[in-house]
């Protein structure tokens, strides 16, 4: 509730408007008494041991289109809710029917909360769940039963001293431990937020077209992170290694055939041409060969927010 009266939640309206249920899972679904939360790594199956270092240099191109590693495969919420509710299929041919339903980021749950609570993990200084043997690279989801369980103990944080995560944010959006400014954090800005992206924080968004992975890259527990056993968070082709010219030159039929299956296509191809024309800017005060021609190319385009954000990008030369 701090939190919120902070505004810290900026667009996310759903935040604030289901009161305490977020908080009182009875609420939300009536008859509840336990969760069962559960856990999902993501990395792809091909990730290499040098990962993040591998991402960083990614960063270093600004040419080059970074979509945020959970997001290059299948979208998650499909595959971790199809998951619970087999696990919950599972339980009642153990204990018979029981009251139940299943959440993956999808209602108002507090997830981390419950997941730090249940011990999966404890609150980084970045928000996200942290598991010594796990990092945080992986989807959290959950059961509501209405039965009572014993409870799991929650385990001790280990970030010590540790600040890597809030130093390396670029746009300063971890504004103290365990406290995040979602209206500054990349991710809610290419994802959540509908309208312009603040002038000031654009050129700090560097090529990263749809999310961002820096506080979790620089993390040393993610040297434990898990790769996923699944096909489904294999990265799609056309999202890891292409440059921000080709995407941007996506028609929305290219846009939509592309990322079907995809948590990305829920942002909308007028969204994406945004994210990118930024992008596209930094690249061409980076000296960038061809960004602005790409820019260029969507001028006239018919969404006055993608309009604006051309103009911005192709006004970078001159800012460089």
């Amino acid at each position: 509730m701090q939190w919120l009266a902070h505004g810290f939640h900026g667009e996310m309206q759903y935040m604030a408007t289901h009161g305490t249920r977020r908080a009182r899972p009875a609420e939300l679904v009536p008859g509840t008494v336990s969760v069962i939360t559960a856990r999902m790594d993501y990395l792809p199956r091909s990730t290499e041991s040098e990962w993040q270092a591998i991402e960083f240099d990614r960063l270093t191109r600004p040419g080059e289109a970074i979509v945020s590693v959970y997001a290059r495969g299948r979208d998650y919420h499909k595959v971790l809710r199809n998951r619970l509710a087999k696990l919950a299929e599972r339980i009642a041919q153990e204990v018979g029917p029981f009251g139940h339903r299943a959440f993956t980021d999808s209602a108002p749950v507090l997830e981390a909360e419950l997941a730090s609570r249940s011990g999966q993990g404890w609150r980084g200084k970045h928000t996200l769940i942290l598991d010594r043997n796990a990092g945080s690279m992986f989807f959290l989801g959950e059961i509501y039963v209405d039965m009572e369980l014993p409870p799991s103990e929650p385990v001790t944080a280990h970030c010590g001293s540790c600040s890597a995560c809030i130093d390396i944010c670029p746009t300063r959006a971890i504004v103290a431990p365990q406290r995040l400014d979602a209206r500054r954090c990349i991710s809610y800005l290419t994802i959540e937020h509908g309208g312009p992206i603040p002038v000031e924080l654009r050129p700090l968004m560097g090529n990263r077209i749809y999310g961002c992975d820096d506080c979790q890259l620089i993390c040393p527990w993610n040297k434990f992170a898990k790769k996923s056993e699944l096909p489904d968070f294999d990265a799609r082709e056309g999202l890891t290694g292409r440059t921000l010219a080709e995407l941007f030159a996506w028609t929305e039929e290219d846009f939509l055939r592309r990322t079907e299956g995809s948590p990305i296509r829920r942002i909308g191809h007028e969204r994406w041409l945004r994210n990118i024309a930024v992008a596209l800017g930094n690249a061409a005060r980076a000296g960038e060969a061809g960004a602005l021609e790409a820019l260029a190319t969507r001028a006239g385009h018919s969404s006055e927010l993608v309009r604006e954000h051309v103009a911005w990008g192709l006004a970078q030369q001159a800012a460089g």
